[in-house]
């Protein structure tokens, strides 16, 4: 599909029809504007949005994929994210709203520092949240707010980041809250997480692809690396990394007291380049090494 690249806010608000009251940084209710004509393509964003979507008229294409989200949805982009609504050539009454703001904006102040523990903006999938109808209404009057101030005849960057991390931490509160949401969708996801490490290890593949990873176990259940990270650390305290470990872990001591294979072999099972790396990481595992555990 096209794209083109939409690198500041004033680019996006000529093409919606909205007004330009700073360039670093926009908030534009929809339900005020026109109609809005649905055919432009997919636009690289150089600067953070943050919808809070209205009515769905067509589907939200985010990058190779669709964006699975319904009325009253939140969903982030960040710069160099590709989006942007299907073209049908038609007019529509837009309602919601996004509020929009450049790195720049950021740069100097302490939310500069902190971006990267808003985990949502960096999604590679299809991932909304769902804030509560008392968080939309918050969400909204801290937009205005933010409007407001673009109204001042000297508007504070400063109190302006205030409200936008205050908007963040809504979002990061939304987030968490939607983890816990779904206890059966959780329960599902960590069963077929364990099978995929079991299968893993029952297979041939490790000989061929080294040691089981995130990114690995993240592709094969759906998800983006970040979102499959975090969704496993606040379902069960511990990162998928740590789980993978404890899983290797626990086939390689399967392996040493179960069969007469040589550590080489072992380890060259486990997915281990080098039998030194294998000797190594059990050594820190186990506080011993694997001859000496195998002899116990």
């Amino acid at each position: 599909m096209e794209q083109i690249k939409v690198s500041d806010i004033r680019g996006y608000n000529e093409m919606v029809g909205a007004e330009t009251l700073h360039p670093l940084v926009g908030v534009v209710d929809f339900s005020k504007l026109p109609p809005i004509l649905f055919n432009s393509p997919q636009r690289m964003f150089g600067y953070y949005a943050i919808y809070l979507k209205g009515k769905k008229y067509t589907e939200l294409h985010y990058g190779d994929s669709i964006y699975d989200y319904s009325e009253g949805a939140l969903v982030f982009f960040a710069p160099g994210q590709v989006a942007g609504s299907e073209a049908d050539g038609q007019y529509h009454q837009v309602q919601g709203h996004v509020l929009m703001f450049h790195p720049d904006l950021l740069s100097g102040t302490p939310l500069q520092g902190i971006m990267s523990q808003y985990t949502y903006f960096s999604y590679n999938t299809n991932e909304a949240l769902f804030p509560s109808e008392r968080e939309k209404r918050l969400l909204v009057d801290i937009f205005d707010k933010i409007d407001d101030e673009l109204h001042t005849d000297n508007p504070s960057l400063l109190i302006i980041t205030d409200y936008i991390k205050v908007v963040l931490d809504y979002c990061l509160h939304a987030y968490d809250r939607q983890f816990k949401a779904f206890p059966a969708a959780s329960n599902g996801t960590l069963v077929r997480f364990e099978q995929l490490c079991n299968d893993y290890y029952d297979s041939r593949l490790p000989l061929t692809n080294g040691l089981l990873t995130v990114q690995y176990c993240a592709d094969k259940l759906c998800f983006s690396v970040n979102y499959f990270s975090d969704f496993i650390r606040k379902t069960t305290g511990l990162s998928p990394q740590k789980h993978i470990q404890q899983k290797t872990f626990s086939k390689a001591k399967e392996l040493l007291l179960t069969t007469s294979k040589r550590i080489n072999e072992i380890a060259h099972e486990l997915g281990f380049q080098q039998p030194q790396n294998f000797t190594n990481w059990f050594k820190k595992m186990a506080h011993c090494s694997p001859n000496a555990y195998r002899n116990k």
